[in-house]
């Protein structure tokens, strides 16, 4: 897993999702464990990723797993049912909750965004 700032580098150095995602603004939350993080998202380009500090701070919808299903989405090349979120989603790996039209509209905005935190070198 990356830090957060260079996971907000590799996002917006990433010149064909920020085109994806040049019509929305929104942000989301998303979980990695007990912790949740809010992306807030203006033209495809994620502005933050900060840690929600109180339980009122929400997004549009939330995207959330434990911390090891996550680190193994990560992974350079991640073992089965590890490789994509929908799999993830089948298999009751991770979840989603919330208004999920922004989600489905940009989806693969959104799953390439979730899989650029991945360790391209481990």
């Amino acid at each position: 897993m990356l830090s957060i700032e260079n996971w907000i580098n590799n996002i917006n150095s990433n010149k064909r999702l920020i085109e994806n995602g040049r019509w929305l603004n929104i942000t989301f939350t998303f979980g990695i464990g007990e912790k949740d993080y809010l992306f807030e998202i203006l033209s495809g380009n994620v502005l933050s990723i900060n840690e929600r500090e109180i339980l009122t701070q929400s997004g549009t919808f939330k995207i959330y797993g434990q911390k090891d299903s996550w680190n193994k989405h990560w992974l350079k090349v991640p073992p089965r049912d590890y490789h994509d979120i929908f799999a993830m989603l089948a298999k009751k790996i991770i979840y989603i909750d919330g208004d999920l039209t922004p989600f489905i509209q940009n989806l693969q905005y959104f799953k390439d965004l979730i899989a650029s935190n991945r360790d391209m070198h481990g």
